[in-house]
């Protein structure tokens, strides 16, 4: 069974981004993979901005991100780009620190005039680090996730359709697991 990392990059406490990616751990977790939701927002602020891989949270989050076979990086758009926090963080990570990875690449905004900061802005960074695979991302407009309560979200149908066809994309692409030796 692949190991799978939720990447939730979003400073803020209300984030839709972040409740977006427990909504996705739950979806993936009831297709039987073993899900890990990394909220960024929640590691120290002193050691991510000082690059400090040595300090324990960060290096348990860094070691979350070694172990996963597929990691879904979900960010809002600031300034046309992925937020500050979600950089910080990736800097962090060694320059192979994706290889033989899955990645799959969502973000959040307001407008439709961001759609393509992932492949601008977010694609060439995860590309960088050695995926083994960057599938297609996604981007959501802020008006078609609805907040239910403080952890879960409703999507607009047209939006939910399209999150399936990249989640079932993500899935297909995941590298194969070794078998295991016959004793």
């Amino acid at each position: 069974m692949s190991t799978l990392l939720v990447i939730s990059g979003s400073p803020s406490a209300t984030s839709r981004t972040a409740r977006l990616g427990r909504h996705l751990v739950r979806r993936l977790s009831l297709g039987g993979f073993d899900v890990e939701h990394l909220d960024l927002r929640g590691l120290p602020p002193d050691a991510l901005l000082g690059g400090d891989p040595a300090h324990p949270e960060l290096r348990r989050a860094l070691d979350q991100v070694a172990a996963a076979d597929g990691v879904v990086v979900a960010t809002p758009v600031y300034k046309a780009a992925y937020t500050g926090l979600l950089k910080a963080f990736l800097d962090l990570l060694p320059q192979d620190g994706l290889a033989g990875k899955t990645v799959l690449p969502l973000a959040t905004g307001g407008t439709i005039a961001h759609v393509l900061s992932i492949d601008y802005a977010l694609r060439p960074v995860l590309s960088a680090l050695a995926a083994r695979h960057v599938v297609g991302g996604v981007f959501l407009l802020d008006r078609s996730i609805e907040v239910v309560d403080d952890d879960a979200v409703e999507l607009a149908p047209d939006t939910e359709g399209r999150l399936l066809e990249a989640l079932d994309a993500f899935i297909d692409s995941l590298p194969p697991r070794p078998a295991l030796a016959a004793a």
